[in-house]
C-alpha cells in the first residue's frame, strides 16, 4: 500500500451561477423525491444532488458492470450477518445533497433507514470514465459529510484509491492499493478482497 497524505481544498459554494451571472435555483432532496413520485422526473434517470444542484452521472459500460457484479458477490460471501450492503442506493447526506455510490456498507442494526454520513461504514465507487471525478470532487463531498472510508476502484487498471480520516476539507489519508495487494476495511474487520482475483476470474490479461 502506497500512502500519501492529502489535505484537499475547501468544498466550493453549494450553488453556482449561470453564465449570465444569475443564481440557479437549488432543490432539496424532498423536492426531487416528490418530482420522481409525480412522474416529472423519470425513476430511472441517473443523477446526484449536490448542494441543491442535479449532477448527471456518466453511463456505465460493460466492464464497470462486470466488476460491480464481482464486487457484489464478494461482499455477499465475506460480510458477517451483522454488516449489510446495498448497491446503487440513494445515500441522503443533507436536505439538499444525495449521492448514489455503487455500494454502501453499514451495520444491519442501523439498516437503510438509519443510513447517513455518520453510520456508513464504507462507501465503494467503481470509477470508469468517472475515476478522476470520484477521487477528486466526489471524494471531497464524502469527506465533508463524514463518511469514514471510501474506496474508489479503477475499472480499467483495477487499482484502488482508499480514503480515510475524513475532515470538512477532505480526507487526511489517501492510499493507493495495487490489484495484487489485499484491500481491508477499517471498520469491517472481516472484509478483505484483492482486485487481481477479479482479473483471474475473468481470465483477463
Amino acid at each position: 500500500m502506497n500512502e500519501r497524505f492529502h489535505i484537499a481544498a475547501p468544498i466550493a459554494a453549494p450553488t453556482t451561477q449561470a453564465a449570465e451571472g444569475l443564481r440557479r435555483r437549488p432543490f432539496t432532496v424532498a423536492e426531487i423525491e416528490a418530482a420522481v413520485a409525480a412522474g416529472i422526473i423519470a425513476a430511472d434517470e441517473r443523477f446526484e444532488l449536490i448542494g441543491g444542484e442535479a449532477v448527471p452521472m456518466s453511463p456505465k459500460g460493460i466492464r464497470h458492470e462486470r466488476l460491480k457484479t464481482w464486487v457484489m458477490m464478494t461482499l455477499a460471501r465475506k460480510l458477517p450477518e451483522s454488516v449489510g450492503f446495498t448497491p446503487e442506493t440513494t445515500l441522503r447526506l443533507s436536505v439538499d445533497t444525495f449521492l448514489e455510490p455503487d455500494f454502501v456498507i453499514y451495520e444491519t442494526a442501523v439498516g437503510l433507514e438509519g443510513l447517513n454520513g455518520g453510520t456508513c461504514l464504507l462507501a465503494v465507487e467503481i470509477g470508469d470514465t468517472s475515476f478522476a471525478y470520484d477521487t477528486g470532487r466526489k471524494a471531497l463531498i464524502y469527506a465533508g459529510f463524514g463518511i469514514a472510508e471510501l474506496w474508489v476502484i479503477d475499472a480499467d487498471g483495477l487499482g484502488t484509491t482508499v480514503h480515510r480520516l475524513p475532515t470538512p476539507t477532505g480526507y487526511r489519508q489517501v492510499s493507493d492499493v495495487s490489484p495484487d495487494q489485499t484491500l481491508s476495511a477499517l471498520n469491517v474487520p472481516d472484509l478483505e478482497m484483492r482486485m487481481a482475483d477479479f482479473r483471474a476470474a475473468r481470465s483477463e490479461p
